[in-house]
């Protein structure tokens, strides 16, 4: 992967330090038999993410981490190849996938410059992963390039609203204040910042995701605006459930090319 951006290469370095924070996430969501989704765990007979039959569809994840959903997929009855920007993460999702015995193609290469042909794929998701971490305005393109006619894109990642109220200085959990601007949101770099330092994250405002859909040629078939089940003071990935509750942390986006 030769003349990279810088922020993949920032976000690769942090993804592949912290890998190990990862692993035993990855594998609880290996072990799963009914997908949840998001960090509320939100089951799928809720949301609809996947196809309930994958039989004969070829099926890419943008992102994939440890490969749980490239699993889940393959479970379905897909080929399966889940491509990611950490060697770190990559060789858990290799190692999970060698213990639960599926054929899935794990492979070292990133969101915005997918090493396949045009047409390639029925299927394409991202739960974070590229959703988050890959700028859009390279990734959406890229996903309607490998998919073909009629295929499907579906992404889950966090909202504005978690970036527009989140400390400047790193530190959580999330206010319940706007901090930032939510015009001219794109990316987001916590990688100098002074509480747990991360990579670079991206998010738009919703007016501009339907401008970039509508200009990389896809149909919206769905938004969903996701909700934390209940109140409470717990609080994951610096979101407390009752902000959650109040506001969305998370969203949903289902795509088709026509």
């Amino acid at each position: 992967m030769n003349d990279v951006p810088g922020y993949v290469l920032t976000n690769r370095a942090h993804w592949d330090a912290s890998a190990e924070e990862w692993v035993d996430s990855g594998e609880r969501h290996w072990a799963e038999d009914d997908p949840s989704w998001g960090i509320w765990g939100i089951p799928e007979s809720a949301l609809g993410l996947l196809p309930d039959d994958m039989t004969g569809m070829s099926a890419i994840e943008l992102g994939c981490g440890t490969g749980y959903v490239s699993a889940w997929m393959a479970r379905r009855g897909a080929s399966v190849v889940g491509i990611d920007n950490s060697l770190g993460q990559l060789e858990t999702a290799a190692r999970l996938r060698d213990e639960h015995q599926l054929d899935v193609e794990f492979l070292h290469a990133i969101a915005e410059a997918v090493p396949y042909p045009d047409d390639s794929f029925d299927f394409a998701i991202s739960e974070y992963g590229a959703a988050l971490w890959s700028d859009p305005y390279s990734w959406i393109p890229e996903a309607w390039r490998v998919l073909r006619p009629g295929g499907s894109l579906v992404f889950l990642s966090s909202t504005a609203w978690t970036v527009v109220c989140a400390p400047l200085d790193g530190s959580g959990p999330i206010a319940d204040r706007l901090i930032r601007d939510y015009f001219g949101l794109h990316a987001t770099d916590w990688s100098g910042v002074e509480v747990d330092p991360g990579g670079v994250e991206f998010h738009l405002p919703i007016g501009d995701w339907f401008a970039l859909f509508r200009d990389a040629g896809f149909v919206v078939e769905d938004f969903r605006e996701l909700r934390a089940p209940q109140p409470g003071d717990e609080v994951r990935f610096f979101v407390a459930k009752t902000w959650a509750h109040r506001y969305p942390s998370e969203q949903v986006w289902k795509l088709r090319k026509p």
